[in-house]
């Protein structure tokens, strides 16, 4: 989000970014004004004790405890939210779809824009729901069993719906019926370019923009690296992201996996553990607390990750493929579009052993189909300006002019 209000910023408008405690230093550090909400529910320290246990689950398990923590967000910012949007005086709202700041919009009567940071939530029963490992299908047998997912999904996420139509009613307004009720009627639009999705026939859903990754390579912050220990050998880059990082035993899988190859493994630990926590690991592969991931992947001859929309965007802007194993909320949407376009091999988490894995890296390494598929990726995102992009078309949607007309879009 920090990358998308830059290039808003950029073209003239003014910004504010909402969040808890522990975000406001780094939105702060990339020049964005920000404003504190969540004072009570999220004092300093409150995300990473809860990425911390995050980092030790997957599945269903990981699924459930994501979902308690967008209720949990939900009912703080259906509370903190009118009084700091009024403070902050602004014109229109840009609403994670994983919040639910639209319902503030509305009860303010604000304008607002959908943001899928994750791929989109998607009103239409040719795609899977984000959350699992399918292959989109248009079949009437394929389509009824993504409804039944989308099912699945509401009854899950039952508790969040009624805080939300209970919250809704209190501010007389319509519930909502359907998860895409919450999407913005003006426009949806998502990071994840359009030749990354399932490949389908027919119109893609209305009000549906496909940009690419927000990324500002600037506002990383800088990360000390022993760039004399890589050797020449193909690297192989392998992270688990910064939430789903905690597991030994998937690092310790990933080092024994890669023992025998003409290969160097450098595994970034994404702050999750300590280098010291894993010990000797099998081969002496190079692994640090933090790597700097925008660097080394333009090094990298294939990545292994969870498949966080984030590494892997990243990484198919390098040309890198990768071998996806997904530990739960969107990996498994994420790695099944990486498989759909050919750009990488999903190994399943339940199903994963050091010579499973071998198998998938060698696959990926020695057959050039795979790094093709990336490069073919790479040169379409090598040509979008994703926040740009997104910001023109919030411009659009919202009928917000230039700097000149003294209108300034704030976030």
């Amino acid at each position: 989000m920090t990358a998308l209000a830059r290039s808003l910023e950029l073209r003239g408008h003014e910004v504010v970014l909402f969040g808890v405690a522990d975000t406001e230093e780094r939105v702060r550090a990339a020049g964005i004004r920000f404003h504190l909400i969540g004072v009570e529910e999220y004092p300093p320290g409150s995300l990473r004790r809860l990425d911390e246990r995050m980092a030790r689950l997957s599945g269903v398990a990981a699924l459930r405890f994501t979902l308690q923590r967008v209720r949990n967000s939900a009912r703080m910012v259906l509370r903190d939210g009118p009084q700091a949007v009024r403070e902050a005086g602004v014109d229109a709202l840009l609403v994670d779809e994983a919040d639910f700041a639209g319902n503030v919009a509305d009860y303010l009567g604000l304008p607002w824009i959908s943001i899928a940071l994750l791929p989109p939530l998607l009103h239409d029963d040719r795609f899977p729901p984000f959350w699992l490992g399918w292959a989109a299908r248009e079949d009437w047998l394929g389509r009824l069993r993504n409804r039944l997912a989308i099912q699945s999904l509401l009854w899950i996420g039952a508790p969040i719906f009624r805080d939300v139509n209970a919250q809704r009613s209190a501010w007389g307004l319509k519930p909502y019926e359907r998860p895409e009720d919450g999407l913005s009627p003006l426009a949806q639009i998502t990071q994840l370019p359009e030749n990354l999705e399932f490949p389908i026939q027919g119109e893609k859903p209305t009000g549906l923009h496909y940009t690419g990754p927000f990324v500002h390579a600037q506002q990383r912050p800088a990360v000390d690296f022993p760039w004399d220990r890589l050797d020449g050998r193909p690297l192989i880059y392998a992270s688990l992201g910064t939430f789903q990082n905690g597991s030994e035993a998937i690092f310790r899988t990933i080092a024994q996996a890669c023992v025998g190859l003409d290969a160097q493994l450098l595994i970034s630990l994404g702050g999750g553990l300590d280098p010291a926590q894993l010990g000797n690991l099998a081969g002496a592969p190079l692994v640090l607390r933090f790597a700097p991931q925008l660097e080394i992947l333009k090094k990298a001859a294939l990545v292994i990750t969870h498949a966080g929309i984030n590494t892997v965007l990243e990484s198919l802007a390098e040309g890198v493929p990768l071998v996806a194993i997904p530990l739960g909320n969107d990996q498994p949407g994420v790695a099944a579009r990486l498989k759909s376009r050919g750009a990488g091999v999903l190994v399943s988490r339940h199903r994963l052993s050091p010579n499973r894995l071998r198998r998938a890296i060698r696959l990926v390494l020695e057959d050039g189909k795979y790094r093709d598929a990336a490069q073919r990726l790479q040169r379409s995102i090598q040509q979008l300006d994703g926040p740009g992009r997104a910001a023109e078309i919030i411009e659009q949607a919202l009928q917000f002019r230039t700097a000149d007309s003294g209108i300034h879009a704030q976030v």
